[in-house]
């Protein structure tokens, strides 16, 4: 089924699926130009938004706009994204779910990062193998909700197949302080996305164990060429790693304050266990799970990442920090392209 008429600018229903960190973040800078639904799964959370006007367990310090209405009823969230624009806000775990209740020929973003846990899948491929019918796509880039939600200067990349949905994204978030730009790689912005969080859990770990900012170059470096490499072999264009979704992501996600996959890495160089580490931060640091299963699908692929292996081995438990780095220097030398 074909997807209705585009909705002309300041009258497009937007309904946000999700009411973590980045999903109220996103439903903030949109409500600042149309008013928009967040949906949250939890009627407690919904109730305690909509009256309070914050969200008290993820971004407690921004005030929600009153064009900003907070459900938990799914049949008001599918009708407005049946006649308008849904942004799943949904972690990797969880967007097969969210996409299987979409409305027939709807319109769809994910913000979600990572491959499917046992599939290996990324958004795309979820999306092509289960709803063909719909018109959707990836919104991506460096960006930490908290920065977004208080209208601090971000640029994102929104990509799809599909003109249409590019330009709606630009219509529903572009602004003075959210710039977005389109791009028809899917699978580029895809992979810089996934693998970048696990970068930066890599860096966390050589900034904890205090190697200098060599080392961290380095391994940004190294790491944005693993991405490439494994984004080329999956269909991506090389061009899409040096643009928001590889090199501008990872900069972000191995170096800022605000990020969770920096924080695991720093954690576990000061010797906490996986469990401890998530059950102090309290929220989804995607790169935790999306590591073994990045690392499964490259070797289906037959793309060597190192970095990744490393990483992989550190939160099994197999390696101790200090012991990944040093199988990373040690290895032989070798041209660098």
């Amino acid at each position: 089924m074909g997807a209705s008429p585009i909705p002309t600018p300041g009258n497009l229903p937007i309904v946000v699926l999700g009411a973590g960190a980045w999903g109220t973040a996103l439903a903030v800078a949109a409500a600042q130009r149309q008013p928009v639904l967040l949906w949250a799964r939890d009627a407690a959370q919904a109730a305690e938004m909509q009256a309070m006007r914050c969200n008290r367990r993820y971004l407690p310090d921004i005030t929600l706009p009153e064009s900003l209405r907070i459900s938990a009823d799914p049949a008001e969230a599918l009708a407005v994204a049946a006649q308008g624009l849904a942004i799943i806000g949904s972690p990797m775990s969880g967007l097969r779910e969210r996409l299987a209740a979409l409305p027939a020929g709807g319109r769809a973003l994910w913000l979600c990062k990572g491959f499917e846990a046992g599939t290996g899948a990324l958004g795309h491929e979820i999306a092509r193998e289960l709803r063909p019918d719909l018109h959707c796509g990836v919104l991506s880039g460096p960006s930490f909700a908290l920065e977004v939600a208080r209208g601090q200067p971000t640029a994102l990349v929104a990509a799809s197949p599909s003109e249409s949905l590019c330009a709606l994204a630009v219509q529903a978030f572009h602004s003075d302080s959210l710039r977005i730009y389109t791009s028809n790689d899917p699978v580029g912005v895809e992979v810089g996305g996934a693998v970048k969080n696990v970068m930066a859990i890599a860096t966390g770990i050589a900034d904890g164990l205090q190697l200098g900012l060599n080392a961290r170059a380095a391994l940004i470096t190294r790491g944005l060429a693993e991405m490439t490499r494994l984004g080329v072999a999956l269909g991506a264009r090389a061009e899409t790693f040096m643009g928001l979704s590889g090199l501008g992501d990872l900069v972000l996600t191995a170096t800022g304050d605000l990020s969770r996959n920096r924080s695991v890495g720093l954690m576990l160089a000061s010797g906490l266990s996986v469990p401890d580490i998530l059950a102090r931060l309290g929220h989804v640091a995607e790169g935790v799970y999306t590591a073994p299963t990045l690392l499964a699908r490259a070797q289906r692929s037959g793309v060597e990442m190192p970095i990744t292996e490393a990483v992989v081995a550190v939160l099994q438990g197999r390696l101790a920090p200090a012991q990944a780095l040093q199988l990373l220097m040690g290895r032989e030398a070798r041209a660098e392209a």
